[in-house]
């Protein structure tokens, strides 16, 4: 679901955001925050110029505000700049998003083409400038402008339970793959 598109959950999934974007911009937060951005970085310059994104869960207790119920994980990623990410997905999980440093275009694959979702890390921008909502099993990737991309996410799955799964590259219908690779996060080793 994306907030651009109106359907009888709306209205909750933007309370939803609300409550995740006070929690994340309340200063004790944003404060930590920082050097896990600034680590997740490091992560990625050392892994060299083909790996296009890296990542770092984040502890729940890190949010001074409460979280809604239903959030599992919380994780920084980096999306290396002027990469196109490529489509994943998350079988297990509902992924909220939030752009926090740089900005992009998280694109979602709505059956029949990509929809960009601009997204931006303007504080004083509305919600929906920042922050996207992804249901379970749909197809996304990051386009990614000419900076380093920071992004904070919000999961329903625990974070050792995190499923990204994306078409094999040799797949003939890569939204309604035959074959899918799938990783958990949290057992990949990063640089």
């Amino acid at each position: 679901m994306s907030l651009r598109v109106e359907s009888a959950g709306a209205a909750a999934e933007r309370e939803i955001l609300r409550a995740l974007d006070a929690a994340v911009s309340s200063p004790a937060a944003a404060a930590a925050l920082l050097p896990i951005g600034e680590r997740v970085l490091a992560t990625l310059r050392r892994a060299g110029p083909n790996e296009i994104e890296a990542w770092e869960p984040v502890p729940l207790s890190l949010y001074a505000a409460a979280l809604p119920a239903e959030i599992r994980s919380s994780w920084v990623f980096v999306l290396r700049a002027g990469v196109a990410t490529g489509a994943e997905r998350h079988p297990n999980s509902i992924q909220r998003m939030m752009s926090w440093s740089g900005d992009g275009d998280f694109q979602v694959h709505d059956g029949t083409r990509w929809r960009s979702h601009l997204l931006r890390s303007d504080p004083r921008a509305p919600l929906e400038e920042r922050w996207i909502s992804i249901p379970p099993d749909t197809w996304h990737q990051g386009v990614v402008g000419p900076k380093d991309w920071l992004v904070i996410a919000f999961h329903t799955a625990q974070a050792q339970a995190l499923i990204e799964e994306r078409p094999e590259p040799d797949d003939p219908n890569p939204f309604d793959p035959a074959r899918t690779r799938r990783r958990r996060y949290a057992e990949v080793k990063q640089a």
